[in-house]
């Protein structure tokens, strides 16, 4: 069974606005609560990266989402009942603000639900503690690639300088590392007809079966604005 010491000390450090590196289905992901503003500075600057690049949270389900104040249209909500929980990343429009470097300029919010039981464990005990939701974006410094297992995520680790709430808490069950595949794929679902902004684990095919026609991709590359 997923918790323990380890879900009582990531909640902790969360609560005190530090973050913590966790383990999902692709990747390690780095996780602050999204409405603490020192939190999210912190988890930034561990990355190396500006605050106009909006990250993702995590989310238990897309009913949950809902609650956070995302709006889903069909199509949302079609990929969400498909691939969810899943490596797919959904942008929906959202009303509700949150720290500086989580929701995008135009009100947009990355969603991710992971099927990794560490990552959901830590979703639903943030909501039931009352702190969250939680960012979800790859465990790297900006420009590297991302800690795609334990070895990796603790080499990044040991690598600071600082200690305390200014470094990621490490946290997991033994057992339960990444699953050290290709990130989340991701798509835009603010517009009428669904944008493909990176391909990742899931395939453009797979996905355009689910809303149908030809899916459109933002630019030719597969950026990392999200995961």
């Amino acid at each position: 069974m997923i918790g323990g010491s380890w879900l009582r000390a990531a909640v902790d450090r969360l609560a005190a606005d530090g973050f913590v590196a966790y383990p999902t289905e692709t990747v390690w992901g780095l996780g602050a609560c999204a409405d603490r503003p020192a939190a999210i500075e912190r988890l930034l600057k561990w990355k190396r990266r500006p605050s106009d690049a909006a990250m993702s949270i995590l989310v238990p389900s897309a009913d949950a989402a809902e609650e956070l104040g995302c709006s889903f249209g069909e199509s949302a909500r079609n990929l969400a009942a498909a691939f969810w929980p899943g490596p797919l990343t959904l942008v929906v429009a959202c009303d509700r603000r949150y720290s500086s470097g989580v929701v995008g300029e135009s009100g947009t919010l990355g969603l991710r639900c992971s099927s990794h039981p560490v990552a959901r464990a830590l979703a639903v005990e943030l909501a039931r503690a009352g702190l969250g939701p939680l960012t979800s974006t790859s465990m790297n410094r900006s420009g590297e690639a991302p800690a795609r297992d334990w070895a990796a995520a603790e080499r990044l680790v040991a690598e600071g300088a600082g200690s305390g709430p200014e470094e990621p808490l490490l946290v997991g069950a033994e057992g339960a590392d990444a699953g050290g595949g290709a990130p989340s794929s991701v798509v835009d679902c603010t517009r009428e007809t669904p944008e493909i902004v990176r391909i990742g684990a899931i395939e453009a095919r797979r996905l355009e079966e689910i809303w149908g026609g030809s899916p459109r991709l933002q630019g030719s590359d597969t950026r990392e604005t999200r995961r």
